[in-house]
């Protein structure tokens, strides 16, 4: 697949306003690996009081946490999913956002942007953000104190 240049996507105002509103973030892709992107992000998220839920298809806990073995078998409400994923797989996440009605956010992780699954998400109502790290523009808001 080629890279593809994120067309759906968010700004940065936006980007502060759901970081301000979400709570619980499911974290797909979240490897037990501490070396890892996936657990760095999802561990700093945690640390910044975000309820954090791994989903990943093998372990029982990451992070202190329940681990699920994909989006469905959540049994309680998640503001946003943040993805680390492979851009083909968002096809399918937003599939799987979009059946669970709950979710408000589909975040595609920095080098990752599939415009088609990202305009799916967006005309079921999500706010959409693709190819940004949900830890560095967290960082950005409280330590710029808003200011972009």
């Amino acid at each position: 697949m080629e890279c593809e240049f994120p067309t759906v996507n968010s700004n940065n105002d936006e980007i502060k306003t759901i970081l301000n509103d979400v709570k619980t973030i499911a974290v797909l892709g979240l490897s037990p690996d501490k070396t890892k992107d996936s657990y760095r992000v999802a561990e700093y998220l945690k640390n910044a009081g975000y309820t954090v839920i791994p989903v990943y298809p093998k372990e029982e806990t990451i992070l202190g946490e329940k681990v699920y073995r994909s989006l469905g078998e959540i049994p309680f409400s998640v503001d946003m999913v943040n993805i680390f994923r492979k851009p083909d797989a968002l096809d399918t996440i937003a599939d799987e956002c979009i059946a669970r009605g709950d979710v408000k956010v589909f975040w595609a992780q920095k080098g990752i942007v599939n415009n088609e699954a990202a305009e799916k998400a967006k005309s079921a109502g999500m706010r959409v953000v693709q190819n940004h790290c949900s830890m560095v523009e967290h960082r950005l808001i409280h330590t710029a104190k808003g200011n972009f």
